[in-house]
């Protein structure tokens, strides 16, 4: 597979995937949702921002706390 590298402070959609511990489908679902937005790359390969990564998971941390 040829995947693409993303630039520093933005993460690739396998390594949000991987940080976030979810499926393509639910990331896909929380761009569709507004919950994270797609910074660079290209259609097939978006890029995310990191901190935005982060702040999801964070939140994601902080409901399953609750």
């Amino acid at each position: 597979m040829n995947e693409q590298l993303a630039p520093p402070g933005y993460l690739t959609a396998r390594d949000t995937q991987r940080a976030l511990s979810i499926t393509p489908g639910a990331l896909r679902n929380l761009v569709y949702r507004g919950r994270l937005t797609r910074t660079g790359g290209t259609a097939r390969h978006p890029w995310y921002a990191a901190r935005d990564v982060a702040a999801v998971a964070a939140s994601r941390a902080e409901r399953s706390a609750a």
